[in-house]
């Protein structure tokens, strides 16, 4: 679960450097204004669901994704760590309609859900 919101972080997560961790080039993206902006939310939405264009650090987050959710974010630095906490919460309490799409998207059979519900679950977040 963490994982897909890492996706949702919008640009938390970028380029992979090599095997060992995600990039830290966008760990300083302004995670608050683009949740707070419809218009900015919106984009990189549309990105992550092949519905519209994307920026260079969205595209490389959607290309990341299905690893990132596979190992758990295991690549992750904490700061990516703490803003797909902050990004799951926004989007299942704010987003309902996006977060069903994206989860129909990025996980079908709900196994990352029930994979990660006992963390979310630490997390306060209820799926």
């Amino acid at each position: 679960m963490r994982s897909l919101i890492l996706c949702c972080a919008l640009a938390v997560v970028a380029l992979a450097a090599p095997q060992d961790k995600y990039t830290t080039k966008y760990d300083n993206v302004d995670i608050e204004e683009i949740l707070k902006s419809d218009r900015l939310f919106n984009n990189y939405f549309k990105c992550l669901m092949d519905q519209g264009r994307c920026t260079p650090d969205g595209s490389e987050l959607k290309r990341i994704l299905p690893e990132a959710l596979e190992s758990n974010c295991t690549k992750c630095s904490e700061a990516q760590r703490r803003g797909s906490e902050r990004v799951l919460r926004f989007v299942i309490d704010n987003k309902p309609e996006q977060w069903k799409q994206l989860q129909a998207k990025y996980d079908p059979k709900n196994v990352y859900v029930n994979r990660y519900r006992e963390q979310a679950r630490s997390m306060g977040v209820t799926i």
